[in-house]
Formats: C-alpha cells, structure tokens, sequence
C-alpha cells in the first residue's frame, strides 16, 4: 500500500469508525469467541508476497471484530472505562501519521511543550495548586512505579541507583489492601520485594486505611531497623472504590519524612468537578498524584497525568543522559524522557488539547455528574427490588451489589447471575470480592452512555434474575 492509496482507505476507515460507533448498541459488548477461535483462523506462515488491502479488510472483519469486547459500548459497565471520544481520535489518527519520537524537545519542540502546557490546564481542571508539576505517561502503573523509585531513591539518599540494594537497609512501602496491584508490581521491579509492602487494614464506610494503624506500623518498623520509604494511597480503588483519608496519610508521612505518592486512577477525572473534591481532601499535600484521562474523560489509551512537587525528585531518580540525547544550544527545556521509565514517547499530549477544546470543561464536568447520578439511582433501584443487597455504597459511578434469593447460597446465586448476563451479552459486568462476600461491580463511564442504557442495565439484571429464580 502506497500513501497515493490512503486517502482512499483513510476515507474507508473513518466511515467505518462512525458506522461502528452508530451501531454498538446492536452488538453484544463482550466477545462472543471460544480460546483459540482467532488464532486458528489466522495462517501459521505470513505472506511471502504482497496481498491485497481489500483481501486485509475483509478479514479483519472476518477474523477480528468477532474476537473483540467492546469497550466502546454504552452498556459496557465492567471494570473502568476506556474512552475515545471523537475528538481525540481525530487526534490520534494525525499523530499516528507523523508518528513522531517525542522523547526529547529536539525531536518534536511542539510536542513537549503541549505537553507542558496540557499539564497544566488539567492541574487548573483538578484544583491542584500551583507548586505541582506534571508530566504524561503511558499508565497509572508505569507512574506508581515511578513514584516508587522516587521512594527508594530518596530514602537511601539517591544511592540506589548506584550502589544497589544489598548492605542497605530494608525499605518499608505502605498501601492497603484495596490499592490495584500496579503497587506490587513497582515494588517488585523497584528491587524492594514483596515482603516489604505492608498492607494496613482498613475501615469505616470509605474503607480507608486506619491511620492510627499506619503509624503503629510505622514507628514498629523503625524500631525493627527497616526505613519507611513511602505510602500509596488510593482514591477510588478499583474493586469498590476505597478512598483514603488523604489529608491525615499526608500528616503522618510528613511527620516522618516519607514520600506520599496518591493513585486516583480512575476517580481522579471526577476532581475537574468542585463537589467531588471532597474524596481527596488534603491531596495538596501529597508528593505525586496519578489519574487517567484514558478512562473518563475521553482520551482513549493510553494517556496517564502523573503530577508531582518535586520533579527534580524525579529526574534525578532516572533521567540518564549520554552524548547522543543531549540538547545542545538550548537552556530551561524540560526532556520528559527524564521523567519516566521509557525512553521512547509518543506525541499524546495531542489528543489532550483536541478533546479538552472540543467538548469544554464543563461538557466533561456534565458527563461525569450525569454517570454519577444515574448510577447512584441504578443502586436505589436495585435496593428496593426483591432478593437483591448493595454491599458498598456509590462512590461516584462504582457500587457493588448481590443477588440474594432466599434458600439460596448468595455467593453462588451472584456468580450465576454475573455469568448468565455476561453470556447472553446485552450489558457487561464484572465481580469482585469484599466484606468476605462475592459481589457484582456496577460502574458508569462510557463517554456515549445515556440514562436510558442505565435503565436497560437494571432492566438486564432484573429479567436474568427472575429467569435464574425460576428454573
């Protein structure tokens, strides 16, 4: 294929897009294939010659859009939300064109400094003040991670890096047991070892880490000879969107000169709205801050605004510069490759602009109220419908709940009614397990849902499980 030829087919794919997006809701949201249906269909040699587009196309068609789940459905109400909206893949397509490699301010300036600037007009839309600094990665994990190296860094006095872990003291990280295992995993790629993240119990309705717990743990590990590094916290955890108590984890790790890094992930995108700050009181304080706009705010994957007060922290834990990526000739410029694990960076901060301009602030602020207050209705009705518990209370759009028919073992009875209406496709959920009991996980994100999906959503749940009851 020729660029010559890609207007054609660049027309061709933007018809489809729409086309695809009109008809989600007649598509079943999960994948409707078998292990091994697509790997099978596809040859096991590749093509020595050239083939055909159209022959590409149609077996695309064929072979792929069976074997995908929909993230894009309106009634996709599992896990978190993947979000693209129009805009930003208009966005997308234009950098995938140029396809820059934007790891430096040479190799793309304009790059950089949308980034810079994009940055900052989330750290506007999020309230956060002025002595934040932020920068784009890839994911959460791939900040958490950062954040952890920047814990251990600073906790062996930037010799880590240098003279490695073995003779140092054994280093301590905190979360609780409702933070997402990107935690463990940076732990274990910082070299600090599962052993050493110690998970605090919980409480209360928020299920928040005890902080009186925390720092009983705390001053025991410094009486063992282990050094306190950092504490993650979470706002809006991914099994049933646990908060910490924000403001009062920052004061303990303040008064003992640990590093506080706040993973909002999925909530974070809810703070561009005053009356939900509230959930991360106090996250002033805090030394890095983690959210998506990939999940609810429309800039589909991947896109990670990690935010910091020391990005000099943060740098000087892994920015590496030999000859070859050095600026020359050019003073003050930030190279964000210094501020992350990768290398190699993509022009994201594009789709960052063209969505923020295309639908406002406020557009997104309507978005995010309008999923928070019809999932919070979904709970009420589900409430007061027979054999059904809400086991966690909304927080923002996420609330689990349970079917409980009587006679029945609940846990079983919620497993059964989960993979009933998975099965047959119209809506998506997913489970999880808390309080010791099985749960189904109920969350409204997507950019195109409407009130009316969430009714068909109850409508759903309570059809399969009156079909359940009855056989």
């Amino acid at each position: 294929m020729k660029w010559s030829e890609f207007p054609k087919w660049g027309k061709w794919a933007a018809d489809w897009a729409a086309n695809y997006h009109a008809g989600l809701r007649n598509r079943p949201v999960r994948a409707q294939t078998q292990p091994g249906d697509v790997l099978n269909a596809l040859p096991v040699s590749p093509p020595d010659q050239a083939q055909p587009i159209e022959d590409v196309i149609a077996d695309f068609e064929r072979i792929v859009m069976p074997g995908i789940t929909h993230w894009q459905h309106p009634r996709f109400f599992a896990y978190f939300p993947s979000n693209a909206s129009p805009a930003a893949v208009l966005a997308d397509n234009l950098v995938t064109a140029m396809a820059p490699q934007c790891m430096l301010w040479q190799t793309s300036p304009a790059a950089t400094e949308m980034e810079t600037r994009m940055m900052d007009w989330l750290r506007q839309g999020l309230g956060l003040p002025d002595g934040f600094s932020g920068v784009i990665q890839d994911s959460a994990s791939s900040a958490t991670l950062a954040a952890v190296l920047v814990m251990r860094e600073r906790a062996l006095n930037w010799d880590g890096n240098a003279s490695g872990l073995p003779g140092q003291k054994p280093l301590r990280i905190y979360c609780s047991d409702e933070v997402h295992t990107s935690v463990d995993r940076a732990i274990w790629v910082a070299g600090i070892g599962q052993a050493n993240l110690v998970r605090i119990p919980t409480q209360g309705p928020l299920r928040s880490m005890n902080i009186k717990a925390l720092e009983a743990q705390i001053k025991a590990d410094l009486d063992a000879g282990y050094l306190p590094a950092g504490i993650v916290a979470c706002v809006g955890g991914t099994g049933t969107g646990a908060c910490d108590d924000i403001a009062a984890t920052c004061a303990v790790a303040q008064k003992y000169n640990i590093y506080t890094h706040v993973d909002a992930a999925w909530a974070g995108s809810a703070m561009i709205c005053p009356e939900y700050r509230d959930l991360w009181e106090g996250v002033n304080q805090a030394d890095s801050i983690v959210f998506n706009p990939h999940k609810w705010l429309g800039t589909q994957f991947d896109l990670s605004a990690h935010f910091v007060k020391s990005p000099e922290a943060l740098t000087q834990t892994l920015a590496i510069q030999p000859e070859y990526l050095k600026t020359h000739g050019a003073d003050g410029i930030i190279n964000y490759s210094e501020w992350s694990v990768p290398l190699g960076r993509r022009f994201r901060a594009l789709k960052l602009w063209f969505m923020i301009r295309a639908y406002g602030l406020d557009g997104l602020r309507q978005m995010i109220r309008n999923h928070v207050n019809w999932s919070q209705d979904l709970a009420e009705k589900l409430r007061a419908a027979p054999d059904f518990e809400i086991v966690t209370e909304p927080v923002l759009s996420l609330f689990t709940f349970r079917f409980t028919p009587e006679g029945q073992d609940a846990d079983q009875a919620t497993m059964n009614l989960l993979n009933a209406i998975n099965d047959e496709g119209r809506i998506y959920l997913t489970q999880t397990r808390t309080q010791g009991k099985q749960v189904i996980r109920f969350q409204a994100g997507q950019f195109d849902c409407t009130a009316e999906d969430i009714q068909f959503a109850f409508d759903v749940i309570i059809e399969t499980a009156k079909s359940l009851k009855d056989t």
